[in-house]
């Protein structure tokens, strides 16, 4: 399936940092700032996801909801939400299904080593479900108010 502006998210279900099966259906009737990174505790993903928590209450007044997404297990993510207080779901596709359903797994290269993992992307999901806009090969400084200032003005 090809992911395509104005068409429905690929749905999914994954475990939270609880051990709890969250949904993208769960979401309807908000926005969803959905954003797949590499891995918890590394300091690329740390600086975005503080920049996502920092911002949190102005998503919220949005009526958007942040959902992070990485193949680290539940406990990983339970250690990274208590480390840096984190508002927001973080979900373990430890499989990488969702990842490569929305096409963020890739070949990678890091220090003359390839491997498999995820390319930092984040996609805006509207209150019905359909993918409106997709970041990819993002680079932290700067995204987050990028992604608020979409939803702010293309989608309220």
């Amino acid at each position: 399936m090809t992911l395509e502006i104005g068409n429905a998210a690929p749905t999914f279900t994954l475990p939270n940092q609880d051990g709890e099966n969250v949904s993208l259906e769960d979401f309807r009737g908000k926005h969803v700032v959905l954003y797949f990174y590499p891995k918890d505790m590394t300091p690329g993903c740390t600086t975005e996801a503080c920049d996502f928590r920092d911002n949190h209450e102005s998503f919220a007044e949005l009526n958007a909801v942040i959902i992070g997404v990485s193949p680290d297990p539940v406990e990983s993510h339970q250690k990274f939400i208590n480390k840096h207080e984190l508002p927001f779901l973080l979900l373990a596709d430890e499989s990488h299904e969702v990842a490569e359903a929305y096409d963020v797994w890739k070949l990678k290269k890091n220090f003359g080593k390839e491997y498999m993992g995820i390319e930092r992307s984040t996609f805006i999901i509207d209150k019905e479900g359909n993918l409106q806009k997709e970041y990819r090969k993002v680079k932290v400084d700067g995204h987050v108010e990028d992604a608020l200032t979409f939803i702010r003005e293309n989608l309220e």
